[in-house]
């Protein structure tokens, strides 16, 4: 599936209508590879090491469960870049309802 390029670059949980959508300065992020999510930047600001490891399991109506979760994993011994901006990657591993 190729993405969407209106979801490129934005952040999950943004509303589309949301004045500016994309990243903050000061914010850490992990870009959303793969998936229906794929190009969107999830924020991970102040999230533990550990809650990184864990991936995320994120609410979309774009998934093979409309109202259900994609599931986004980081890749184990992937280097992650510390502080703002895009620290790391996590990829679609499936869906759940």
């Amino acid at each position: 599936m190729a993405p969407d390029p209106l979801l490129r670059g934005r952040v999950y949980g943004c509303d589309h209508d949301d004045r500016d959508p994309g990243p903050l300065p000061h914010q850490t992020y992990a870009a959303l590879i793969g998936g229906p999510l794929d190009g969107l930047l999830l924020d991970i600001t102040g999230w533990r090491p550990e809650e990184v490891d864990g991936g995320a399991a994120l609410v979309t109506e774009l998934g093979q469960f409309p109202g259900g979760r994609s599931l986004y994993d980081p890749r184990p011994g992937e280097p992650r870049t510390p502080g703002p901006g895009v620290s790391c990657r996590f990829y679609y591993c499936g869906d759940t309802p």
